[in-house]
């Protein structure tokens, strides 16, 4: 899978989609990005983390009290992720990656998906438009 799959900006009327393999300094200088999830990234993300970070490392390392954490949350950001899951015989018969989309504290919260985190391929963040309307910066 090459790296730039997952490095993208997209957005519909009540979402914005980005690759989560993009660095956060890349995202901040992308005029794709809307202007306000621009200044979120370099005046609350891009003061907890370096610049090279991507949301796909991040995003197993946010604890709740991070102002990372908070405007997140605010902005009702969600993951698409893939989890690697084995068969078990009833529900799944063969092992592998089931996608499916997390909400921010179904990550934080779930002691198994961190667990599982050299695994999971963390494919794509999204944040709602009416969340990030929300959020003062």
């Amino acid at each position: 899978m090459a790296d730039n799959d997952f490095k993208y900006i997209l957005q519909d009327i009540s979402n914005i989609y980005v690759g989560a393999r993009s660095t956060y300094g890349e995202l901040a200088e992308n005029e794709d990005l809307p202007h306000k999830l621009r200044e979120v990234i370099v005046r609350i993300i891009l003061s907890e983390v370096a610049g090279d970070t991507t949301p796909e490392n991040h995003l197993f390392y946010l604890t709740r009290d991070s102002a990372s954490y908070r405007v997140m949350k605010k902005m009702k950001t969600r993951f698409r992720m893939s989890v690697w899951e084995e068969a078990d015989g009833k529900k799944r018969k063969k092992s592998g990656y089931v996608n499916r989309e997390y909400a921010l504290d179904e990550v934080v919260d779930s002691a198994e998906l961190h667990q599982k985190k050299d695994t999971i391929v963390v494919e794509e963040m999204r944040v709602s438009k009416l969340g990030l309307a929300a959020v003062v910066v």
